[in-house]
């Protein structure tokens, strides 16, 4: 017989705004820099080279923001084992708390 001994885990995100805001505000000044750099080669004689030099900068610099993205979610992910005699209890800023939003006529 397989035993019984599955042992239940809590799941918490931890992530908030703040965790990733600078690196919203790091990714906005690249986007901000590329589309300067491509304004400027907008008067040389091929304005092509502007429209790369912009898609270029874009395209090199999403994978290191889905890289930053994705690695601070997992540091902020807590798995915790639960005791068979432990009661869950929600956290305080859980949805399951709010109260429901009532319609008035």
């Amino acid at each position: 017989m397989i035993g019984n001994n599955i042992q239940k885990y809590r799941f918490v995100c931890t992530l908030t705004f703040g965790d990733i805001y600078g690196q919203i505000i790091v990714w906005l000044i690249t986007i901000t820099l590329s589309l300067a750099s491509a304004l400027a080669l907008m008067g040389a004689k091929r304005p092509v080279y502007a429209l790369a030099t912009a898609g270029l900068v874009v395209l090199l610099s999403l994978p290191f923001l889905l890289f930053a993205f994705v690695t601070t979610l997992l540091n902020h992910i807590e798995l915790t084992p639960v005791g068979p005699g432990t009661k869950m209890e929600p956290m305080p800023g859980n949805v399951s708390q709010q109260q429901p939003v009532e319609a008035t006529s």
